[in-house]
């Protein structure tokens, strides 16, 4: 864990659980090397500008992750989170410094599962920035995983469907990617798969009801790429293994990484 590329202490990251103020992105690291990189930066950068009205070095933030991994380039999942350890909540309208926080973890090498998903009512709170207050995404991630999910699908009040708690939700019908119209944080997989499939970008306002009518489901995250979805609550899909699903995941594979 290093803050500006120094290891970080205890009294600089406790904002992070006092406050919890800030943005991040994550990325998967393979071979010193980010599909996506790119948009993650564009991402960190567009977002500190939103919440702190700061720009973002994003040449430094490459220097930062390039020194957290070292020398030894595994498939990590490096985390980067934007945040000024001096805002507090008396002065969280102070003039802000904001700082790069680099985190780690090991990436799985495991085929995930398919999702089985339980719907519930919810949005985040600005929900086209990706920022830290995820208190109440994972509150009901939680509740969903205590009822025998996976995870959760977000609807909003009127009742369409969103996004996954941390993950996009894309469907397939009749040989066409179909995906729901509504306020969500695109993400970076879903925005390179945007730019590699040949054909049009679909979107239309989905609901429960109209999940009998799609042949597959899919999420999409820069950590895990395409995984496929099983069920949402009481829908099932017999097949995981659909066509399309799996030239989505060679195309994604196929899309040339950045290096750090």
């Amino acid at each position: 864990m290093e803050l500006d590329g120094v290891t970080a202490t205890a009294d600089q990251i406790k904002a992070l659980a006092l406050t919890n103020y800030g943005n991040f992105t994550s990325m998967l690291v393979e071979d010193g090397r980010v599909r996506g990189l790119s948009l993650h930066m564009q991402r960190l950068a567009r977002d500190t500008r939103i919440l702190f009205n700061s720009e973002l070095d994003t040449d430094s933030v490459r220097l930062y992750i390039r020194k957290a991994l070292g020398t030894d380039n595994p498939r990590t999942v490096v985390r980067v989170t934007i945040y000024d350890p001096a805002l507090d909540l008396g002065t969280i309208g102070s003039d802000s410094s904001p700082h790069v926080l680099i985190t780690t973890r090991p990436a799985s090498d495991a085929v995930p599962s398919p999702l089985r998903l339980q719907a519930a009512s919810y949005q985040r709170e600005i929900p086209a920035v990706k920022h830290i207050g995820l208190f109440g995404a994972l509150q009901r991630r939680r509740a969903a995983q205590r009822e025998g999910y996976d995870d959760v699908l977000f609807l909003n009040p009127d009742g369409t469907i969103s996004e996954i708690a941390t993950s996009n939700i894309g469907f397939v019908r009749s040989g066409h990617i179909v995906w729901p119209q509504a306020a969500y944080l695109s993400g970076i997989t879903m925005t390179l798969l945007h730019q590699a499939l040949d054909e049009p970008v679909t979107t239309e306002p989905l609901t429960l009801s109209d999940l009998a009518g799609m042949d597959a489901a899919f999420a999409t995250n820069a950590a895990t790429g395409i995984r496929p979805v099983a069920s949402v609550d009481s829908t099932l899909w017999r097949s995981t293994e659909h066509p399309m699903l799996k030239d989505l995941r060679e195309q994604y594979v196929d899309i040339p990484s950045e290096r750090l």
